[in-house]
Formats: C-alpha cells, sequence, structure tokens
C-alpha cells in the first residue's frame, strides 16, 4: 500500500501475511538433510558417525564432546549439534597443537606447498557436499554457498604463487594460531585463513561456531588432515574454552571474527600477553548518496548487497541521502525491496528443476529472526518511519513449512537516536535511512558507528568525495561501488572500534602470521610496539 504520511513521505506498507504465493513446492530430491549428512559420512567415515561429527584433536578424529540440541534455519528440524568438549580437553588439545606447531615449522616451504595443494585438491572433491551442508546449517542458497567455498579455493591458490616471495625474510610464529570465527563464511574466512597460517608453517587451530557451520567445517578439515595438515578442530562454548583457546601463552596468535561485544572480551583476556592478534569486529557501514543522478548503475549494488540477507561484515545497511535527492532514491530502491528473492533455498516445483536463484534464504537462527521485528517496532514505536515493511507472503516456501527463521527486508526512515541499532549493524535484511543536508551532517551520520570496514558513497561530484574520504572512519572506501573484504593483493582491516590488532590481505595476511624484519601493520593500542596505519 502507497500513503503519504505527515512528514510528507511515500510510504510502502506490506503488512505480514501466512499466506504463501508460491505453492505446491518440495525438496529438490537429493538435497534433502538426511542425504546430504549420509553423503558427507560417505565422503568422511572418519569425521562423521552415523549420529553426530567427531572433534580432530590429537592428530586424529575423536569421539568426545557431547553434541548439544540444534536445529537448523531452513525449516527448524533437529540436525546433530557441535560436539562440545570440556575445558581440561581442550587444554589437551592446545597442548598437542604446540607439538604439531614444533614438527611443522621444521617443514620446508615446498613440502607445505604440496599438501596445501593436497588439501585443495580434497575441497575440490567435496566442494558440492560442503555447499549442501552450508545451505542447511546456516540457510546460504545454494549459488551464495558454493561461492563460499569458491573463493576459498582461489584465494588459497594466489598464495601458493606468491608464499616463496612472502616468506623471504619471515618465520613461523613461535605457537600455533587459534581460530574463533563467525558462522557466516566458515570457507572463505575461517578455512582460507587457516590454509594460509600453515602455508607460513604454523600450526592452527580451529572453534566451530555454535550457531552452525560445524558439520562443513568438519568435512573440509577431513580433507586438510589427509593431506598431513597440522591441524585441530574442536567445538565447545566459548566462556569454558577460552583460557585454552585465548589466553594460553603457548599460543602464537589469535585470530578472531566476530562482533564488538566477544571481540571486546577476547581482547581483555590477551591484555597480560604481548601476543599477536587480529580480532575482526563490526561497524555499520553506510553508503552515502550525494550531489547524483546515475541511478541505474546503483541499482543493481543495492539489489547484490542483500545477498544472504546482509549478514556479513561488509554489508550496507545504512543509507545517508540528501535530503533533496531522497525521492530519487526511493524510486530506485523501494523496486529493489520489493522483489528480493527469498526462501527455502531447496525448494522446486519439479525434480528437474534447479535450485532456486534467492538473494537470501533464512537468517542464522529463529530467536534472530525475532530480535529484527522487535528492533524494527522499537524504531517505529519511538519516532521512526516505516519506508517498507517486507511481506513473508512473497517468499518461496513449502506448504506448512515452519518460517520462524525468515525476516521479509523492511526499512526505517530518520531512525530515532535512542533505536538500539542506530549506532549498530542488524546483522540482517534490516535498513535504515538518514537524510542530511549539509556536509558535516554527512559526514557524521556516515560516521555514527566509531569505526567500520567499509564505506561508499554515491556522487557525480568528485571532490567531494575526495574531501569526504579523509574523514569518514571506514577502513575502505568506495566511490560509485560497493567495497568487499576482498584478499589476495587488497589488504584488510578496520578503523576505530571495528578492528584490533594486525591487518590481513595479501602480504599483510602472511606478515600477521609469521615473524621477521617488515613492520606489522594494524590497529595496535596506543603504545604498541608495532606501528599502525597503511592508506586505504
Amino acid at each position: 500500500m502507497v500513503r503519504e504520511t505527515r512528514h510528507g513521505y511515500l510510504l510502502l506498507n506490506n503488512a505480514i501475511n501466512s499466506n504463501l504465493l508460491v505453492m505446491g513446492l518440495h525438496i529438490k530430491p537429493g538435497t534433502d538433510w538426511a542425504s546430504t549428512y549420509a553423503q558427507a559420512a560417505r565422503l568422511a567415515p572418519e569425521a562423521f558417525d552415523a549420529t553426530r561429527i567427531n572433534n580432530l584433536v590429537m592428530g586424529e578424529w575423536q569421539n568426545i564432546g557431547t553434541p548439544g540440541e540444534h536445529v537448523n534455519p531452513v525449516d527448524q528440524m533437529p540436525i546433530p549439534g557441535p560436539p562440545r568438549i570440556n575445558h581440561d580437553e581442550a587444554v589437551a588439545a592446545v597442548a598437542d597443537a604446540v607439538r604439531q606447531h614444533k614438527e611443522w615449522a621444521k617443514v620446508d616451504l615446498d613440502e607445505r606447498k604440496v599438501r596445501v595443494s593436497q588439501a585443495l585438491d580434497g575441497l575440490r572433491e567435496v566442494r558440492d557436499t560442503i555447499a549442501m551442508l552450508l545451505v542447511w546449517e546456516i540457510g546460504k542458497p545454494w549459488k551464495i554457498a558454493c561461492a563460499d567455498i569458491d573463493r576459498c579455493i582461489d584465494g588459497v591458490e594466489w598464495y601458493l604463487t606468491q608464499i616463496d616471495r612472502q616468506m623471504d625474510g619471515r618465520k613461523p610464529l613461535s605457537g600455533p594460531v587459534s581460530n574463533i570465527a563467525s558462522w557466516n563464511y566458515p570457507l572463505s574466512v575461517l578455512v582460507h585463513a587457516e590454509l594460509v597460517q600453515v602455508l607460513a608453517g604454523n600450526a592452527v587451530i580451529a572453534k566451530t561456531p555454535s550457531q552452525g557451520g560445524f558439520h562443513a567445517l568438519t568435512l573440509a578439515h577431513a580433507m586438510m588432515a589427509r593431506a598431513g595438515l597440522p591441524v585441530t578442530l574442536l567445538s565447545g562454548v566459548g566462556s569454558q574454552l577460552g583460557d585454552a583457546l585465548i589466553s594460553s601463552p603457548d599460543l602464537g596468535a589469535l585470530a578472531f571474527v566476530g562482533g564488538r561485544s566477544n571481540g571486546r572480551s577476547a581482547a581483555e583476556r590477551l591484555a597480560n600477553y604481548d601476543k599477536r592478534h587480529i580480532l575482526e569486529q563490526e561497524g555499520l557501514n553506510a553508503w552515502g548518496i550525494w550531489d547524483f543522478s546515475n541511478w541505474d548503475d546503483l541499482a543493481p549494488h543495492l539489489r547484490k548487497g542483500f545477498e544472504y540477507a546482509k549478514q556479513r561484515c561488509t554489508a550496507y545497511p545504512r543509507y545517508v541521502v540528501q535530503r533533496r535527492l531522497f525521492p530519487e532514491f526511493l524510486d530506485m530502491y523501494l523496486p529493489i525491496v520489493a522483489n528480493l528473492r527469498f526462501g527455502h533455498p531447496c525448494a522446486v516445483q519439479s525434480d528437474e528443476d534447479e535450485l532456486p536463484e534467492l538473494e537470501f534464504g533464512p537468517v542464522i537462527h529463529k530467536n534472530k529472526a525475532a530480535e529484527l521485528r522487535r528492533q524494527y517496532d522499537e524504531a517505529i514505536n519511538t519516532g521512526g518511519i516505516p519506508i517498507y515493511h517486507g511481506d513473508l507472503s512473497k517468499g518461496q516456501f513449502l506448504a506448512g513449512q515452519d518460517i520462524s527463521a525468515y525476516v521479509a527486508p523492511s526499512c526505517v526512515l530518520e531512525p530515532p537516536r535512542a533505536w538500539s541499532l542506530h549506532h549498530g549493524e542488524p546483522f540482517g535484511p534490516l535498513d535504515s535511512i538518514v537524510l542530511v543536508d549539509t556536509e558535516a551532517e554527512f559526514i557524521a551520520a556516515m560516521n555514527v558507528s566509531n569505526g567500520n570496514l567499509v564505506s561508499s558513497v554515491a556522487t557525480t561530484d568528485l571532490g567531494f568525495a575526495s574531501r569526504v574520504r579523509e574523514e569518514i572512519q571506514a577502513f575502505k572506501f568506495g566511490v560509485n561501488k560497493p567495497r568487499s573484504r576482498g584478499d589476495r593483493e587488497e589488504y584488510f582491516g578496520g578503523r576505530g572500534s571495528s578492528w584490533r590488532g594486525a591487518f590481513v590481505g595479501g602480504d599483510l595476511l602472511v606478515d600477521s602470521v609469521t615473524d621477521g624484519e617488515r613492520a606489522l601493520f594494524g590497529n595496535f593500542p596506543s603504545g604498541s610496539r608495532y606501528p599502525t596505519g597503511l592508506d586505504s
């Protein structure tokens, strides 16, 4: 429904209802959870038991840890949970990783390259099964899940061609690298980083995210272990394992990807150790619109930005729009959100159909979906203007499917400053728009979260873009294009509270997990022995 408000803005509101528009859908044969798990167990029987996955500790897959209750986000049906080990078992696993590290650091670089190449061959062989595990575990549509794996493989292939140069004058760290990562990109972020860390001569430890991704990581690590790489994969409650995986003085480095709250806790645990650390944290990334008219070129970028329901660290959930451009912005934006494709990632009308091409499936958990709905209501109830309220009836679902983890896209205009998300990212398809009149207001609105990972401006005034680039506290800055995490030749980090520690990407990823004469760049605390900087 389109109507005019007392503020004079056009709104598009679609009331949520339970009538599903696409009927007669069913799960494509062979893509259901039971078939996917059975295929993973056939490919890696050492890692997958009939009803649970194992932990990779002491150099072998062990049936230890107690799987908790878990449901997949796609349809809320139960799947095996991560097998959580206890504190003492984690301490023992770290001690053995230290032993593996000492042995691996002595392995010749050429041999390390051979084994990492073998691991990549294994990942290629099981690529489709890992992708389908990601579909069910974390709700990624099929093509987006495949891209997660392909980016991992392609990225590590590049490091194999560069590692001889990158290791010149460098040596492995004094102990293994501990990796604690979020659930949203298990392959292209976590496994990718591990393989580069191993290539650089370090043993690695990874903790599976409790929200999902543990089955996909188990199959990936089975291929890594078969290639003879010194990898440890374990599951457990973070508060119980923190002493082992974060504070242990025997670790060479900590690599963390997650929110600011957990990142702050990890940093506090590191306070008494002069230990290498890479703490990637959240920030409210923003698109700024100023003196702009090329809407046809901007629209595809904004549509692609909804990929995976904006559940990524480089998503853009905030738009800072010059007031006089707001009507034209809406003319572009509203058709995009009204025509996004979302729903069950495996739902087809015919057995011969390809899996659907969707912008997104569910968010990671039904509690997250409920939180996003509450946050939308909170914004409206405290003065925000409901520009768009999505309708779940436009999704592609099975008859009778539990859709409690799905959220249709929504958008709030002029969110109140008291809103819980005014300074933070929603990590879901909940956008907000702030209108500004001056350049100073523009910069302030773009910097509302005290540092973020990426920002972009859409403008025909390149002088304006150059001026505000110096003031906007984002690590990566785009002009008429979005920015992403990237890798290979392009480094990545953050400003303000969005990052702590060493920057990564390209040569800096290798530098971050090795010792040598080259300066280590990053966002370190004041007074650190490490230099900070690099012009982003």
